[in-house]
């Protein structure tokens, strides 16, 4: 049975925001993807790929439109994208470190 509407999509994005933040901490922890693969004898070998996010994937982490990403990849100013024929995707863990990167020190720091 195939689902339609708003939920299904609030459902994708749920999780895909989910795993972003799970890949975020563990990257923070210093867990790398292969001490992961340890942990878990079922994982699949899927899950030690670099972690690929649509357009509108990207758009819910950095909080924007589907244009404001597609201006900032024209304009070339986001890290990790691929595209493989009319698809775009970019690359997690690069997206994550150029965030890092762009963010303004604490006071504490």
């Amino acid at each position: 049975m195939k689902r339609h509407g708003r939920s299904h999509v609030l459902e994708r994005e749920r999780a895909a925001v989910a795993h972003i933040m799970r890949a975020r901490l563990t990257m923070a922890a210093g867990i790398t993807r292969e001490d992961r693969a340890f942990d878990d004898p079922h994982e699949s070998r899927r899950t030690t790929l670099p972690i690929l996010l649509t357009v509108d994937e990207a758009a819910d982490l950095l909080r924007t439109t589907r244009r404001g990403i597609y201006t900032m990849i024209e304009r070339r100013q986001l890290p990790g994208v691929i595209r493989i024929r009319r698809r775009v995707l970019l690359r997690a863990e690069d997206l994550l470190n150029w965030l890092d990167q762009k963010r303004a020190p604490s006071p504490e720091e």
